[in-house]
């Protein structure tokens, strides 16, 4: 069995993701209105997303990253329009491979895939050198914004796709993969997953995990931790020569999730001198939809699979509106995710903590749809007391902090 793409993936996401259909005892008022003072402040900052899964929508028919979306119509949650409303300058624009069978041909499969996905994001930024720009160092971000451009680094998720061959590592770094994630919601050939129903396997890094991360700091590749098993992310911290990232993951002390860090893993990042991405999902456990409503998805039928156009897309979307307007789901809420960021801030401190929010991957929740809504996470900073530097520090300056020092041990082995 091969990985699951896009748009399939993330619309089959919006049927039954923690982050959309979710029982909220006492749901929160919706977020505040922005103040103009805070706008002002936030749109001074460079701000980044470190989980953009917006590749996933690049090889549509009629999609365009110019084109002004709505989640309500297509599903999506970026877009330039979109990014310019939050004040979004950038972010990691990741290459997906959803997990498959660790055989040659899986392997093929999957090394296939994501060379593919790689060239989609360098097509896209190709036919838009006005408004994107690649960037692969981390001095880049603010050189490319200040230039009036977005800035577009790339990140894998799941490193299944190097087979048992880690010189695929060094391919993807040379097309500008800057981040990777050994693992994603099953075990490979390369180390544990926090979710995999059938339990552990390596109880860790498998020894090519081990050469894995060993390969990744000798390249310069920024480790990320998320969707590993707690051994997995505990390791990396130990034996990763620069400090690691937890790209989109969330507090355990919020929602009991495996997907979600504990208080304990939390600090051993941030004592490291890593960061923790908060994520929008896996905040709150998933609610069993009325008889009414899963009699309606269920007559809806799956989501169009990847060679859909964007038509059908619509088409489709229309359709599940109706049957949300008609039999409401219960959701995850703004209140919720930050939640999840001032636990962990409260473990971390400012400097331990980032925004991943796993946009178009099934992210969002109530009062944060989209990447418009970024402003809001800002506000809210301000209100509980973080200044305009600490709150900078959390939308890019620690990211890219932990990308300069990936590239510094690169440069200081290269050099011996």
């Amino acid at each position: 069995m091969f990985g699951v793409s896009m748009p399939y993936r993330l619309l089959t996401a919006l049927l039954g993701s923690a982050a959309l259909l979710v029982t909220v005892a006492n749901a929160a008022p919706p977020a505040p209105a922005v103040s103009k003072a805070d706008m002002a402040a936030h749109q001074k900052m460079l701000t980044l997303d470190t989980h953009l899964d917006t590749p996933e929508h690049f090889g549509r028919p009629g999609w365009s990253m110019l084109d002004g979306h709505a989640v309500t119509l297509d599903g999506t949650q970026v877009d330039l329009p979109r990014m310019k409303a939050g004040g979004l300058d950038g972010g990691f624009y990741v290459i997906y491979t959803g997990q498959g069978d660790l055989t040659a041909e899986g392997y093929r499969y999957a090394r296939d895939f994501a060379l593919k996905r790689a060239v989609d994001i360098r097509e896209m930024v190709a036919a838009h050198p006005d408004k994107f720009e690649l960037a692969f160092t981390a001095e880049d971000a603010a050189r490319i914004s200040k230039g009036g451009k977005s800035f577009v680094y790339q990140s894998i998720e799941n490193s299944w796709p190097m087979g048992e061959d880690l010189t695929l590592m060094q391919t993807f770094y040379q097309s500008g993969v800057r981040m990777a994630g050994p693992v994603h919601f099953r075990n490979n050939q390369f180390a544990d997953s926090s979710t995999d129903p059938k339990g552990k396997i390596w109880n860790g890094y498998s020894p090519l995990g081990l050469r894995w991360l060993a390969e990744a700091n000798r390249l310069g590749v920024l480790v990320d931790v998320s969707h590993a098993s707690d051994e997995v992310v505990s390791q990396s911290v130990a034996l990763s020569k620069s400090p690691v990232i937890a790209s989109h993951s969330g507090a355990r002390a919020v929602f009991d999730h495996p997907r979600n860090l504990n208080d304990a893993l939390i600090k051993q990042i941030g004592d490291s001198g890593g960061a923790i991405c908060i994520n929008s999902v896996y905040l709150i456990a998933s609610a069993a939809p009325s008889p009414e409503r899963k009699a309606a998805l269920e007559g809806l039928g799956r989501p169009p699979r990847d060679e859909a156009t964007q038509a059908d897309i619509v088409a489709w979307m229309a359709k599940r509106v109706a049957i949300d307007k008609q039999f409401p789901p219960t959701r995850a809420n703004f209140d919720i995710f930050m939640a999840s960021m001032l636990h962990t801030l409260k473990i971390t401190g400012p400097k331990g903590v980032c925004v991943g929010a796993d946009w178009d991957g099934g992210g969002g929740v109530e009062g944060l749809e989209d990447v418009a809504d970024l402003p809001k996470i800002t506000a809210r900073l301000k209100a509980e007391g973080y200044s305009d530097a600490d709150i900078e520090a959390i939308w890019s300056g620690n990211v890219l902090r932990l990308v300069g020092q990936a590239q510094a041990y690169a440069k200081k082995v290269a050099a011996k």
